[in-house]
């Protein structure tokens, strides 16, 4: 037996050490970035992998739609790694790019809401990881787990509020600049 270094005597690739590894490095990744995301921050580990439970994964290729303006909204999304960009798309405009959208920024989450149709366009910028938290599963949460399932709407509800309130000052600086401006007939 070799020497006590205060390792394992076996090698990671035996039986034990599979039993000893450590978990799934892509399951530590999703609660990693759930606990990243402001909706999520105020979340223990276990009420984090609640949530694990009903997310979905998928990737996208670079200039891939993750969904189109005008569709039913089913859920939100949260960037895991790569980007994506929000657009409006018009015919007399073309693409107009409204955000940006990195690791750990989340979007489409009043589809958590209701189910009122998209108001933009999201497409991957780069190939990227998105992962989703949809509607049915939220509500299939609230009712297995109502205190968990308050939780996380109570701090939805609290940063939408924020945005919100956000959109109200920019909205009064633009009015108040547009008061200040002499039109000249």
């Amino acid at each position: 037996m070799p020497a006590d270094n205060g390792q394992f005597p076996f090698s990671t690739d035996s039986f034990w050490g599979n039993i000893f590894s450590r978990k799934s490095r892509s399951l530590d990744d999703i609660t990693y970035t759930l606990s990243k995301s402001v909706l999520f921050a105020s979340m223990n580990k276990a009420e984090l992998q609640e949530f694990e439970k009903i997310i979905h994964r998928r990737t996208f290729k670079a200039n891939e739609a993750v969904f189109w303006e005008g569709e039913p909204g089913v859920g939100m999304y949260i960037v895991k790694s790569g980007s994506v960009g929000i657009y409006n798309i018009t015919p007399d405009h073309g693409k107009k790019e409204i955000a940006v959208l990195k690791s750990g920024e989340f979007f489409g989450e009043l589809a958590l809401l209701d189910d009122s149709p998209r108001s933009a366009t999201c497409i991957s910028k780069e190939n990227s990881e998105i992962i989703g938290l949809f509607r049915p599963d939220l509500f299939g949460l609230l009712e297995r787990k109502p205190r968990l399932g308050n939780k996380f709407l109570f701090q939805l509800a609290t940063v939408i509020g924020e945005r919100l309130r956000e959109k109200n000052r920019e909205l009064y600086a633009y009015k108040s600049k547009l008061d200040s401006t002499e039109i000249i007939v």
